[in-house]
């Protein structure tokens, strides 16, 4: 029996869900943060209101962003190549905010990705599993 699993992820946060084909349900596996990346994005933008004319700010707090956008990317396809070498998944499917999809392409092991069925580019990090399961696995017409 194939397990496909499914990662949901932002900047901040991936939840990992396993596809239950017979009940057409999702179960939460796993979920990874980064618990500083809500504190530091909700600091860095009342920095910037205080400092608009600054782009040294702005530009030094973008690039900080982004490195801790880059560094929970890495972490994730670390621990999902893991997974993958310890047979826990044999396909995933990947649905990730815009800006962080491409972290995780740059980031991804190519066991990993070799096991990837389809991407999709959609910040959808906070939709409960049942919802997420109608979006990603619809039921096919006719009801079966």
């Amino acid at each position: 029996m194939t397990t496909t699993w499914v990662l949901v992820a932002d900047e901040a946060i991936a939840r990992i869900l396993q596809w239950r084909p017979a009940e057409r349900a999702l179960d939460p596996v796993e979920e990874l943060t980064d618990p500083i990346a809500h504190a530091r994005d909700r600091d860095l933008r009342r920095d910037a209101y205080g400092r608009r004319n600054s782009t040294v700010t702005s530009s030094a707090g973008e690039d900080e962003t982004r490195l801790a956008a880059e560094r929970f990317a890495r972490e994730v396809c670390d621990h999902l190549a893991q997974a993958r070498q310890q047979g826990r998944f044999d396909v995933l499917r990947v649905v990730a905010a815009p800006r962080f999809l491409g972290l995780l392409r740059q980031a991804m092991d190519t066991h990993v990705d070799d096991a990837i069925s389809d991407e999709l580019n959609k910040q959808l990090v906070y939709l409960p599993p049942h919802e997420l399961a109608d979006r990603l696995f619809p039921q096919p017409a006719g009801g079966a």
